[in-house]
């Protein structure tokens, strides 16, 4: 077990594996429930992040590392929301997700964020061909149905991160 988690319960330890993906499967149930991911979501696993790192034993190089990897994931998504190419709660969850990732697996990240990123533009594309009235739907789900709507993008990112999670630092240190 590492340094910091000696004198901690091991299930504790285990449990902090779970953080990160709860969290971004909290994310993408709001993203697809409201199509809109909240602030606090994200704030909170930055918070989270910072919390789960000290218990875990990174190290303050680590940690820097992993912030810059999300500031730069935060600037190329504030161009790519100004462009209106992404929503600004899938720019903030994807720059949170990229934070938690590090550099190591960042490009195999965004590279699974894409691939499901299509899968659900055509998953939803093929919804919203089916007619609408065949059935009582939801609210949620018939904001999915419109076509002015975007699309939840949350969802693609919270597959992307939960692929690449276990590759990543954290699970490491907090499992050994």
């Amino acid at each position: 077990m590492c340094r910091q988690l000696q004198g901690t319960s091991v299930s504790l330890a285990y449990s902090l594996l779970f953080v990160f993906p709860f969290i971004m499967l909290y994310a993408a149930a709001m993203d697809v429930l409201t199509m809109r991911i909240a602030n606090t979501i994200t704030i909170g696993l930055v918070a989270a992040f910072f919390v789960v790192a000290a218990i875990a034993g990174m190290s303050a190089q680590q940690m820097l590392v992993h912030v810059s990897v999300g500031l730069a994931v935060l600037l190329a998504n504030m161009l790519l929301f100004q462009l209106r190419l992404v929503g600004g709660g899938d720019a903030k969850l994807l720059a949170t997700a990229a934070l938690w990732i590090g550099y190591e697996q960042l490009i195999p990240f965004v590279v699974y964020v894409t691939i499901f990123g299509g899968v659900l533009a055509l998953l939803i594309l093929a919804y919203r061909r089916a007619p609408a009235s065949a059935l009582p739907l939801p609210e949620w789900a018939s904001r999915l149905h419109n076509p002015s709507e975007g699309m939840p993008y949350g969802v693609a990112i919270t597959a992307g991160a939960l692929i690449v999670y276990p590759l990543t630092p954290l699970p490491g240190l907090l499992a050994a």
